[in-house]
């Protein structure tokens, strides 16, 4: 009897890990969908057309001297938009801890993911109304949008360990990415052919552009609608301090504990200032090619989706090196190859857009390989046990203090008038982000954090 027993109860469990399994893989694909969902925004939006557009807005409202007057602040107009970036990053730092620390109490992360989504998805559709001289409505569209962005990807970024485990989670994470690089990649086809064709479609170029902007906005709240459906908030223990107290608390009580472990606060400051770089780079690229080297939409275009299609290589070559050179080497390697990118930049003649496809390609190649060894690199130097803070951590510095880039950006035009000199200042931060790097003993670093060290890393 008893062996009858246990030959009819040996389906149950696996019966049930079957089932959470499923449950698992259903929040995982859309999860996959809020990527697909927003990426269009950083692609289309913040790397092609905004920069240029919003720009050409502000020259054409600006006085004989260039300059435009936002609340009577006297600023050169073509570095517009690089403050208006710098400004909705440091509201995205305010805002970001106070959410999360919202969701982490509350349990519901899903009702503000959507909040966060369905703003900036607002803003970014709203673009279509950017006309005449409505300089400071694109700037503020720019601000809301790009501030909510940065917050709903802290709240997407939060499900992942409830959805996958952690053996998945490097595969799980991964597929989210590709997703993103692939609809990014799409909705960029589909923008060329409406640009390049807006005669025949009966548009100007300025309609083109606008509706380019707005049908970001609208793809983003679209698909936002499949994790919303699928992903489902878990109960937590209510109590406690209210959100904003405990956001920011909490934010200062890893910092301290990351004072405990000063090594992993070290790569963290190196990652801030050169990543500073990189996100620089690629926001105001396009404003580069449009003001500085007089290249058209549709270069810009075909440059972005070269971008795509080569970051994904970049990674799996990178992956392959660090393997054989470890990740340190190979980041600091690609620091290099940035540092030389922007020096070719300086120096690259107006109207060539071959020299500039060729520049595209290079920060293709080492775009997704410094940012995904960056992130791997640093799992390594968590504390068991912390992951969560310090990734949090890590996640206000990939996201939210990326301000001083733009910002120095927008100073070097300002002083200068050129945007050859502002794209050079950016060497700054690469060349003190491999030095701040290169001093790390990761090694160390990593043994230190209580972890055990890899044979290569």
């Amino acid at each position: 009897m008893s062996a009858e027993t246990a030959e009819t109860a040996e389906p149950t469990e696996p019966t049930a890990d079957s089932a959470a399994a499923a449950s698992r893989r259903s929040e995982q694909r859309g999860w996959y969908f809020y990527d697909f969902a927003c990426s269009v925004y950083s692609t289309s939006v913040l790397t092609v057309f905004i920069g240029p557009y919003l720009t050409s807005i502000a020259k054409a409202a600006a006085d004989t001297d260039g300059f435009v007057h936002p609340l009577g602040i006297p600023v050169r107009a073509g570095s517009l938009f690089a403050y208006a970036v710098s400004v909705s990053v440091v509201v995205a730092v305010i805002v970001m801890p106070i959410v999360g620390a919202a969701a982490d109490r509350t349990g519901r992360k899903k009702p503000l993911l959507a909040v966060a989504a369905y703003t900036g998805a607002a803003a970014t559709t709203g673009m279509f109304f950017l006309d005449g001289h409505r300089y400071l409505l694109g700037a503020f569209l720019l601000i809301v949008a790009n501030a909510a962005i940065s917050v709903s990807m802290v709240l997407y970024n939060a499900y992942l360990p409830q959805i996958a485990e952690p053996e998945e989670r490097d595969a799980v994470s991964s597929r989210g990415w590709a997703f993103g690089y692939t609809s990014g990649a799409l909705v960029l086809v589909l923008n060329l052919v409406l640009y390049t064709g807006h005669d025949s479609f009966g548009l100007s170029q300025s309609d083109a552009v606008r509706i380019c902007l707005a049908s970001a906005g609208l793809w983003w709240g679209a698909f936002t609608l499949v994790p919303l459906r699928r992903l489902r908030d878990r109960r937590v223990t209510a109590g406690g301090e209210g959100a904003v107290g405990s956001g920011w608390r909490q934010l200062m009580a890893t910092l301290r504990d990351m004072r405990r472990h000063p090594l992993t606060l070290s790569f963290l400051l190196a990652y801030l200032v050169y990543n500073d770089g990189v996100q620089t780079v690629i926001s105001q690229a396009s404003v580069y090619g449009s003001e500085e080297l007089g290249l058209d939409q549709t270069t810009l275009i075909t440059a972005v989706l070269l971008v795509q299609v080569l970051a994904v290589a970049g990674a799996l070559g990178m992956g392959r090196l660090a393997r054989s050179y470890g990740a340190k080497r190979t980041i600091l390697g690609s620091l290099v190859v940035w540092t030389l990118i922007l020096v070719a930049g300086y120096f690259l003649p107006a109207g060539a857009p071959v020299f500039f496809y060729a520049l595209a390609s290079a920060i293709g190649l080492v775009l997704g390989g410094s940012q995904a060894l960056s992130r791997s690199l640093f799992s390594h130097l968590v504390p068991r046990g912390k992951e969560a803070e310090y990734f949090s951590a890590y996640e206000m510095s990939d996201r939210g203090l990326s301000w001083l880039g733009p910002l120095v950006f927008g100073l070097a035009y300002q002083l200068t008038g050129s945007y050859r000199d502002a794209i050079i200042s950016l060497v700054i931060f690469f060349v003190v982000g491999s030095v701040l790097l290169a001093r790390v003993p990761i090694r160390r670093a990593v043994a230190a954090a209580g972890n055990p060290v890899p044979e290569r890393i």
